[in-house]
């Protein structure tokens, strides 16, 4: 018989945060060979075959499992889907705005995408030959998924998660983070100013860290707490590798992928099988290292970037605070089902973990509350205080030993990258938050940036690094003359504003 929660052997989380990528776009079929039943007979809330949306003619578009052999098959739907507050209301409501009541019907998924593919042929953003508005109808299938499915078939998979607002990236990264985005729904705002979950933790003297791929993280950026924290808070993904092979990861780590076009964020329409392979190099530094008996790992995506999902978002969302919400948006109601994989060998294989009906349903601030219920830390907002915890799913007294993606083969990249040199959406935003970052000039002065033109995404990756080197060295100076480190900014309550931005050429990606 299963154990009682064991919540309190966990020593180390790890949260792998993914981009744009909808639950049944990814996770749809996991069991539909199985009646959408686990193997422990739990009900799983996958795809039929037979669902499906209309078109501009009305005509039904059905779901359809993408496969290996289709054209830039992981490189699905072809395009960037709509992914703002307004497109999502489209994809749920049939309408840029949300009736009242907001009760969405998920059937304007087809006809949001062909909106979407008319402005963006028009700005000549990255779009593949042959793409067509019955895509975003296309689901990953497990074969073609082995890491992700293998892993939520070899652990747990949450089948009822969903990004806490109905909007984009950075938003939904803040409520992740912090459990609110102060109001705002859309990228203009790019840092807030409140107390993110990492500085929370530096109070109460809990460690902590952000690791970026290959570059510096940009949530270090998003928030004082963080951009004021010191240096060994922050590395990149061989870092983490060799703390996880060392046993010496903190309590609580936060992972970001590579977010150029040519990365593994899974970002629509960059390569998923560069995902893919980044899940599988996460899973298996943490399964070698030396703490894998005491660690969770959730692997999930901020929001569903216009990918087709056919749950509809529930109600009763927990507003975080008293901010004001862009578009008059209450936070009153959840954003779109997002994949939401737990790995640990204390949970049982082919669990289903959800929580119960008629309760708060899960969301990213649920990984806020796990890390406060684990370390005794106070809710960061009313919506983290309001959140479900997931340490329920953790049921095994004894670590299991097997692996279950033994002999997974992760898929290749293949096709041709439509985006190669082109910057993405988060490089430039990690740009025009680099160039906030003080750094002193010839006169002993230390202002924003006035950035260069930036075009590829090899400029901002230089521009990125060169200002965050620039920015370290004048900590380091300011340190040297104060004989001490660099004094933490203290976060600030209310709305968060928005930042100036620097100088470009390249279109937003």
């Amino acid at each position: 018989m299963p154990s009682v929660n064991q919540l309190s052997k966990i020593q180390h989380v790890v949260v792998l945060m993914l981009e744009n990528r909808s639950f049944d776009h990814m996770l749809g079929f996991l069991y539909a060979d199985q009646g959408n039943k686990s193997p422990a007979g739990q009900p799983f809330e996958g795809l039929t075959g037979k669902e499906s949306n209309p078109d501009a003619n009305g005509k039904p578009v059905p779901v359809f499992k993408i496969k290996a052999t289709d054209q830039n098959a992981y490189f699905m739907p072809g395009a960037d889907p709509g992914e703002g507050y307004a497109a999502t209301n489209s994809e749920l409501f049939g309408s840029t705005d949300a009736p009242v009541p907001p009760v969405p019907i998920n059937q304007g998924f087809v006809k949001d995408f062909a909106y979407t593919l008319g402005w963006q042929a028009k700005k000549k953003w990255s779009i593949l030959p042959g793409t067509v508005p019955q895509n975003i109808m296309g689901i990953f299938t497990p074969q073609m998924l082995p890491v992700l499915s293998g892993l939520a078939r070899g652990y747990a998979v949450c089948d009822h998660w969903y990004s806490p607002a109905p909007t984009e990236t950075l938003p939904n990264r803040a409520y992740a983070n912090a459990g609110t985005s102060q109001g705002h729904m859309n990228d203009s705002t790019k840092s807030f100013t409140v107390q993110s979950i990492f500085g929370l933790m530096s109070q109460h003297s809990v460690s902590w860290a952000i690791y970026g791929y290959t570059s510096k993280p940009l949530t270090r950026l998003n928030f004082p707490d963080t951009t004021s924290a010191p240096n060994s808070h922050f590395g990149v993904f061989k870092d983490f590798q060799a703390a996880a092979a060392s046993g010496t990861l903190p309590a609580y780590t936060f992972l970001e992928p590579d977010w150029g076009s040519t990365g593994n964020s899974q970002h629509p329409n960059y390569d998923v099988a560069l995902g893919e392979q980044l899940i599988h190099d996460v899973y298996y530094a943490l399964r070698k290292g030396k703490g894998w008996n005491q660690t969770l790992l959730i692997v999930t995506y901020d929001e569903h970037g216009g990918c087709y999902d056919h749950v509809p978002p529930p109600q009763g969302a927990v507003p975080p605070d008293n901010c004001q919400g862009e578009y008059g948006f209450d936070f009153r109601r959840f954003g779109v089902r997002v994949p939401a994989v737990l790995v640990s060998p204390l949970i049982a294989p082919g669990t289903v973990f959800r929580v119960p009906n008629g309760t708060t349903p899960l969301d990213h601030t649920s990984i806020l509350k796990t890390v406060e219920k684990r370390w005794g830390l106070p809710a960061l907002t009313a919506r983290d205080a309001a959140a479900p915890d997931i340490g329920g799913v953790l049921t095994l007294a004894t670590p299991r030993t097997d692996d279950p993606l033994k002999g997974v083969v992760v898929p290749k990249p293949s096709g041709k990258d439509p985006a190669k040199g082109m910057p993405s959406h988060l490089e430039q935003v990690h740009a025009e938050l680099a160039a906030q970052l003080p750094v002193k000039d010839k006169e002993g002065n230390a202002p924003p940036a006035e950035s260069p033109k930036l075009q590829t995404s090899a400029d901002y990756k230089a521009f990125i690094k060169s200002r965050t080197e620039a920015w370290d060295a004048h900590r380091l100076s300011l340190a040297a003359v104060d004989g001490q480190v660099v004094k933490p900014v203290a976060a600030k309550k209310g709305r968060a504003k928005s930042k100036s931005k620097p100088k470009t050429k390249a279109k937003k990606k």
